[in-house]
């Protein structure tokens, strides 16, 4: 499993897409059995959804694997830790004063949360939201069934297919023809 270091580097505001996998899995015993799990990861679109999912579990599964579906999720954060061993769902909900009206607004967000029991969870989720302006309520966490999270890091590339080019020769190019103008 990938483990997410710093509980105070929370990662939020992305769109993340649940991703269902099945493949062939060698149990303890030796034997041969189907596999499925479910993956949650950050992307922009279904296809690029696709594309990371296999980039990631290719060193991670031997043999072959199918997708067998990708769901945009309703999760607006997520909360890392290096100490868990499951991935805990939770709804909160945030209440807040209308102040044309007086009356209170309640807008729920769900957050995945990595931690070892749902106590663990719950008090991962105070000590995030310890300093927020609104009040809040968390009406229900439970065990998820995502078994692994794949967040969007700057550091990975999109190989650009052969007849484009990066931005940066365009602007590198404009820029050596302004000069010899």
């Amino acid at each position: 499993m990938t483990i997410m270091s710093d509980i105070n580097t929370h990662i939020k505001m992305n769109i993340w897409f649940e991703v269902g996998v099945q493949y062939v899995k060698v149990d303890e015993n030796g034997r041969e059995r189907k596999a499925k799990e479910t993956y949650l990861l950050d992307a922009i679109s279904f296809g690029e959804a696709e594309s990371r999912i296999y980039k990631e579990l290719q060193t991670m599964i031997s043999g072959e694997f199918i997708v067998t579906r990708i769901a945009k999720t309703r999760i607006s954060e997520i909360i890392p830790s290096d100490n868990g061993s499951y991935w805990y769902k939770a709804k909160v909900r945030f209440i807040t004063l209308d102040e044309e009206t007086g009356k209170e607004k309640r807008t729920e967000q769900f957050m995945l949360v990595y931690s070892e029991t749902i106590k663990e969870a719950y008090d991962q989720i105070i000590e995030v939201m310890k300093g927020m302006m609104c009040d809040f309520q968390q009406p229900s966490i439970s065990e998820s069934n995502i078994y692994d999270v794949f967040p969007y890091s700057a550091a990975e590339k999109t190989e650009l297919p052969p007849h484009l080019k990066p931005i940066e020769a365009f602007l590198e190019a404009s820029k050596a023809i302004k000069e010899d103008e």
